[in-house]
């Protein structure tokens, strides 16, 4: 008798998942295009990656290319450039997350507490114009606001100061930089933690109300608790591009005066791919490589620490 009940539970379970899938292969065929296209462009390009261990001949192509080991690993780490452009390209990323990354969480807070509707709509719409602006028209105007007749300038000598070379001095860059990114991002950056404000429950609030709470510590105590996963979530991506700045917007800004601490990694990429008379693919490849591989790194370490941090995380 037993063996009969367990038969027909096992059969009605089979045909219960049947039946599951068939109403789920709309939702499936939905599905399969997007992720044909993520096979195609991002899994089948990585076995290129075979590049970053070859002396790399555009004629000869992978398959005939000669095979070199980590020998362009080892000439990037015994070049002059290796620690400088580390160097730069990880204190801009410390930097970013130390000032940058707080600036659209406290926007977003700032924003949640705002009662005027019809002002609260026009400012979220302000901060969200400079994103839209391209990067070349971004570092124009970062050039005409800190040049030497810009406003800065102008400003410091109405008070009696001495106009500073902002943009030739490397001293400066790393803050013109950061600064100028904040600026660009700070309203779209914050999309993200007003969605998980707008759901928060508003009990809570009122909860908090009745006991005595002032508007800081509705903040404190319900506003910032509810984005926390979507902090931890924001902060775990942010830390898998430690060793990545992107090289337009380095390229526009800095000049050779500023290499010292603007040259980054993806410049010298660029540099030894698509300026050098003899491109160095193998090089580039090798930089990429040890690029991601320490950015995957960091992902999996922030995930733990977060994790024991706050109960939340990516995996």
């Amino acid at each position: 008798m037993y063996f009969q009940n367990s038969s027909v539970t096992h059969s009605r379970k089979r045909r219960s998942l049947m039946r599951d899938r068939k109403s789920q292969m709309q939702l499936l065929m939905m599905i399969a295009p997007a992720l044909i296209l993520c096979f195609l462009f991002c899994y089948v390009p990585m076995y290129g990656i075979v590049i970053a261990f070859q002396k790399y001949n555009l004629i000869k192509g992978i398959l005939g290319s000669q095979w070199v080991g980590f020998s362009n690993f080892a000439r990037y780490f015994n070049s002059m450039y290796a620690w400088r452009t580390i160097r730069n390209t990880l204190l801009i990323n410390v930097y970013d997350i130390v000032f940058g990354f707080p600036m659209p969480i406290l926007f977003a807070l700032i924003i949640n507490e705002i009662r005027n509707s019809t002002f609260k709509r026009i400012t979220q719409t302000v901060s969200y114009l400079p994103h839209f602006i391209s990067t070349v028209v971004l570092v124009g105007i970062v050039k005409l606001i800190f040049s030497n007749g810009g406003v800065v300038n102008k400003t410091i000598e109405t008070f009696g100061g001495e106009a500073v070379l902002f943009l030739a001095k490397p001293g400066w860059f790393r803050s013109i930089y950061i600064g100028s990114g904040i600026w660009q991002g700070l309203g779209w950056g914050s999309i993200m933690y007003l969605a998980a404000l707008n759901g928060v429950d508003m009990s809570l609030y009122e909860a908090a109300e009745i006991d005595g709470a002032n508007r800081i510590q509705k903040i404190i105590h319900v506003s910032i608790p509810a984005i926390v996963p979507v902090i931890c979530t924001m902060l775990i991506l942010r830390l898998s591009s430690i060793l990545s700045v992107g090289f337009e917007k380095v390229m526009l800004l800095y000049n050779s005066s500023t290499y010292e601490t603007a040259d980054v990694i993806s410049t010298y990429l660029y540099r030894k791919s698509f300026e050098s008379s003899y491109p160095d693919y193998g090089l580039s490849s090798a930089i990429g490589l040890f690029s991601g591989l320490v950015g995957s790194i960091f992902v999996f370490a922030g995930d733990r620490i977060t994790k024991k941090l706050s109960g939340n995380g990516l995996f």
